[in-house]
């Protein structure tokens, strides 16, 4: 085996050992299981500003909350840091803690006790992710027409 057909057995190797986000549409960004099945998208966009509604659930509670104040308008951090950094490295489980926990070491409040973040976070997580990965455009959002 030749060096070159080495390293690109390698590489099939790990595509297929670890579950990664791909690309599967213009607008539509799904998780790929391990198994190679594709799950349901987290968010789809058009445009960069027209999203699916549980992103716009999202968009809409991160608006009710305020959280501009301290993580900026764009989400490129003020006070607080930066979300379209951190979601590139943070997990689900990672951002799910700290939302419900806070991090009052940091001045990030806690808002497990807030209904309209526990009930929308996975939106909320979708229209983040869709932020930091470049899909969506930062400023207003309209759903897609269905």
């Amino acid at each position: 085996m030749t060096h070159r057909s080495s390293i690109a057995l390698f590489a099939a190797a790990m595509l297929l050992a670890a579950p990664v986000v791909a690309q599967v549409t213009d607008a539509t960004i799904a998780r790929v299981a391990p198994t190679g099945a594709v799950e349901t998208p987290l968010y789809t966009v058009v445009d960069g500003d027209k999203v699916d509604s549980n992103s716009i659930k999202g968009w809409r509670t991160w608006r009710a909350m305020a959280c501009e104040r301290c993580h900026g308008p764009n989400q490129e951090g003020l006070v607080g840091p930066s979300l379209v950094n951190s979601l590139k490295v943070l997990t689900k489980e990672q951002f799910t803690q700290t939302l419900m926990n806070g991090r009052p070491d940091k001045g990030m409040p806690n808002f497990g006790g807030v209904k309209m973040v526990v009930d929308n976070l996975d939106h909320l997580y979708a229209y983040l992710k869709g932020r930091s990965d470049g899909a969506i455009k930062p400023g207003h959002l309209h759903e897609i027409d269905k």
